[in-house]
């Protein structure tokens, strides 16, 4: 494999659904040469599957809940266990197609957390993940929004050693535990607002570079990871 590795972004997302080929297309013009597909939601697990035999050897599965999961219209809300109990049986059922489990973690910031109580069970959730990684050997694709100190802690606790944080805005203090675990961490567009620099991400379909509303194509964004193995 040649190219950079965009090392997540959210190809399910339904901004992708009227032209996604394109995107693809522009990609790969671009020099991307492999894509980290994660999910969120339940409902994206088999269409990331889907995507993937579609764009085999380009585009590679992650499959996980978020800590924050959308009800229609557009309301949030914190995980639940059950929301995990609907994946699970995917990720067993699709193990040696995986990359990784994701993108799972914490997402602690006040609109999407009610109380403590919720912050309790996307740690349960959290943890359940992460045992799942370890007990198939994958890395972990880790959200950690207004929440960096609690996941390092709880994947240090977990004994968890194969992870990626994305987007992570936590302290640099705190990213050093992270650091001296082994930890990966990669920035999203939105690095052009901030003067921490690290390994880059896309995000597309969730990013927001410079403030601007129109991110859902940002998967030709400079570069992620970098490999010259073929």
């Amino acid at each position: 494999m040649e190219g950079y590795i965009d090392c997540h972004c959210h190809l399910s997302a339904q901004e992708f659904d009227e032209d996604l080929d394109e995107v693809i297309t522009r990609a790969k013009e671009a020099g991307i040469g492999a894509i980290v597909a994660v999910a969120e939601f339940p409902w994206e697990a088999p269409k990331i599957l889907s995507l993937s035999q579609k764009h085999k050897d380009f585009i590679f599965p992650c499959l996980g809940v978020h800590p924050v999961q959308a009800e229609p219209p557009d309301s949030q809300r914190s995980v639940t266990l059950e929301d995990l109990g609907q994946v699970e049986p995917v990720i067993g059922d699709n193990v040696e197609k995986l990359v990784g489990i994701g993108e799972v973690g914490l997402d602690f910031t006040p609109f999407n957390v009610k109380g403590a109580s919720d912050k309790d069970v996307q740690r349960q959730v959290f943890a359940r993940q992460i045992d799942l990684a370890k007990k198939f050997d994958l890395p972990v694709n880790v959200h950690s929004r207004s929440a960096g100190r609690p996941v390092i802690q709880l994947l240090k606790e977990q004994g968890a050693s194969k992870v990626l944080l994305h987007a992570f805005d936590g302290k640099v203090s705190v990213a050093l535990q992270g650091v001296q675990s082994g930890y990966f961490f990669s920035v999203p567009p939105c690095i052009v607002r901030s003067e921490q620099v690290g390994c880059p991400e896309t995000e597309a379909g969730e990013g927001d570079p410079a403030g601007e509303s129109d991110v859902r194509d940002r998967l030709t964004c400079t570069g992620t990871c970098q490999t010259g193995e073929k």
